[in-house]
């Protein structure tokens, strides 16, 4: 017999008396031959439980949730209390038309003269087109949607003839794109474009609904029992403005791993490193849009599925507030810690994208009570005022967790110039029991896809996922209803101590992740691969703002030594998306260092 483990309630923490303790994984690394031995073991009757229940007991996960009295009640999804409103914005109507959002967007952003980049100096620093320039040149009749759609075209070609197969849409239909293109041409020819978007090409993650593209979650059978019928939401909202959507993006199976390794397709690789991840489980839009094949892409977002790749391909990428935007018409359109989201080169990009997408279901602002969406006003004076009374919290101690210091050292020179140039505050914060927090992210997160799965499952369908997400829901399937429901109490002691914090910062400032983009081993492009070491270096920072459902952006801001993207995540108060991006806005314009060209990038915009 044991002891249990008694919490005191959450208001009679002493935080003076936390102590950081790094993380510590106990799971075997594994591939090839062994891993699927592994699975075949963890997957059989008696043994399967022992194997699971002793990783369990390693990790402390029983003992964090079995056998401890946690004095809260649950919180089975984010509630969140009233938020002071946000200063030199612009309040855009979730009902509205998108294309109307995007122009209200579009109308204060800071200036920009496209005509001086297009013919400007070849030989200055690598930067991505802005969808401003993809707009200019369709406007000035230098090129058109069509055009620019046939580099797309071949350019897509190329990858999918790669050996070993490493494809960045596993859904494409070129014609598909031509017809879109050739509306989208005609529409600039008579004059009227529906939107800043109108001609910008999009990709969209594998789980969010593209008509008529299946949605297979890249597994190999999911499209055999859903059938794809419309668009989701989001993507409705974006083809209204005239985006070109070029198809579905490679992912990790079910976003059930961030790493983007697929063996069913074939694992999507890093622009700036081919031999290395892109990060998951949105790892073919991150990297699509890091190649310069698409202005911007949608993904979805559980565990860092947008900011985990978005950081490691050197873009940025936005995790707005939970119901922000509606998640209907897409794979993970029931849990309470996903949302869909944009990736795209830079902060305005980023912007322009959200305002289309943007507006909770009917059926979430009832309970969820929603602010007015905002966007930041960059044309008021009050704008960089309102980035120099910013107070951002760090957690100096979890800020340094990092695989190596070229990632805690670029986001503290960051925080340094931040000082310098607007005089931001970084207060020093506590964060209470990280660990109870990935725990009870990773019940939430994992009963809400069992019960999504079950019933394929039990049809046999699951003998057809990779090895890796067939152990990932071994694991799933050793959660309790209790564990759910301790898990659920957790959320609340968790909510309330970043509740007290945000009283004291507005933003909380970490690094997006823990390493840089890890190598793919070969032998797991075959069979996949299980590594939660890795793992938990890629979510180390991410898991708050999925548990808690705050809004999160990742923004790029340098280089390791080995010349592999590091990403700053600005996590904010609740509904307060625009302040974290202008915030991100600050720092992409004076703190961050010149971009590098990838190794892997297309200019279909010129043809260069």
């Amino acid at each position: 017999m044991g002891n249990k483990r008694v919490m005191i309630p959450a208001t009679e923490v002493d935080l003076t008396a936390v102590n950081y303790i790094p993380e510590n994984i106990q799971a075997p690394h594994l591939t090839g031959f062994w891993f699927k031995f592994f699975l075949k073991l963890a997957e059989a009757p008696g043994i399967g439980s022992l194997i699971v229940n002793h990783l369990k007991n390693e990790n402390k996960i029983d003992e964090k949730l079995k056998y401890t009295v946690i004095p809260e009640g649950p919180m089975f999804k984010p509630e969140f209390p009233p938020q002071e409103p946000e200063t030199a914005v612009v309040s855009l109507e979730e009902d509205a038309k998108p294309e109307d959002r995007v122009e209200l967007a579009l109308k204060w952003l800071p200036e920009y003269d496209p005509a001086s980049n297009w013919s400007g100096d070849s030989t200055a620093s690598f930067r991505y087109w802005k969808i401003r320039d993809y707009a200019y040149a369709y406007r000035s009749k230098f090129t058109t949607p069509s055009m620019v759609a046939e580099r797309f075209i071949s350019a897509i070609e190329e990858f999918n003839n790669k050996n070993p197969a490493a494809p960045l849409l596993i859904s494409f239909d070129p014609d598909e794109v031509r017809k879109q293109a050739a509306a989208s041409t005609q529409r600039f020819e008579q004059g009227n474009p529906l939107s800043i978007l109108d001609g910008i090409f999009m990709a969209i993650k594998d789980d969010i609904d593209c008509y008529p593209h299946p949605s297979k979650g890249a597994t190999t059978w999911m499209h055999e029992v859903r059938e794809v019928k419309k668009d989701a939401v989001s993507v409705s909202r974006l083809r209204s403005c005239g985006a070109i959507l070029v198809g579905k993006a490679n992912m990790h199976e079910l976003g059930l791993g961030t790493t983007g390794n697929n063996a069913n397709y074939g694992t999507t690789r890093n622009p700036h490193d081919p031999d290395r991840y892109t990060g998951g489980s949105s790892s073919g839009p991150a990297a699509i849009v890091a190649s310069g094949l698409c202005s911007a892409a949608l993904g979805t977002d559980g565990g860092g599925s947008i900011r985990i790749p978005s950081s490691l391909c050197g873009v940025v990428g936005l995790k707005s507030t939970y119901c922000r935007t509606s998640m209907n018409g897409s794979l993970c359109d029931d849990g309470t810690v996903a949302v869909i989201g944009p990736i795209a080169t830079t902060v305005e990009d980023t912007i322009l994208v959200y305002a289309a997408i943007l507006g909770s279901s009917p059926a979430d602002r009832i309970p969820l009570r929603p602010s007015l969406p905002c966007v930041p006003n960059f044309s008021s004076e009050e704008s960089w005022q309102s980035v120099e009374s910013l107070r951002l919290g760090k957690y100096t101690e979890w800020f340094n967790d990092v695989f190596s210091t070229d990632i805690s050292d670029k986001c503290e020179n960051v925080l340094s110039r931040l000082s310098e140039k607007y005089g931001c505050k970084t207060v020093e914060i506590v964060i209470p029991e990280l660990h109870e927090m990935r725990i009870a992210h990773i019940v939430s997160i994992g009963s809400e896809a069992l019960c999504a799965l079950n019933p394929y499952c039990y049809e046999g369908k699951g003998e057809r996922l990779t090895y890796d997400t067939r152990t990932t829901l071994a694991l799933f399937r050793s959660f309790t209803a209790a564990d759910y429901v301790a898990a659920q109490r957790l959320r609340r002691r968790l909510m309330y101590f970043h509740m007290e914090i945000f009283k004291k910062v507005d933003i909380i400032v970490t690094p997006t992740t823990g390493m840089t983009a890890p190598r793919i081993p070969l032998s797991a492009l075959q069979v996949g691969e299980t590594n939660l070491q890795v793992s938990g270096n890629l979510m180390r920072f991410i898991i708050n703002a999925n548990l808690l459902g705050l809004p999160a952006v990742t923004v790029p801001v340098g280089y390791d030594k080995q010349g592999l993207p590091i990403g700053m995540q600005l996590i904010g108060r609740p509904w307060c998306e625009a302040s974290i991006l202008r915030l991100a806005a600050a720092i992409e314009e004076t703190c961050a260092e010149p971009k590098k060209k990838p190794l892997q990038y297309y200019d279909i915009l010129k043809g260069n």
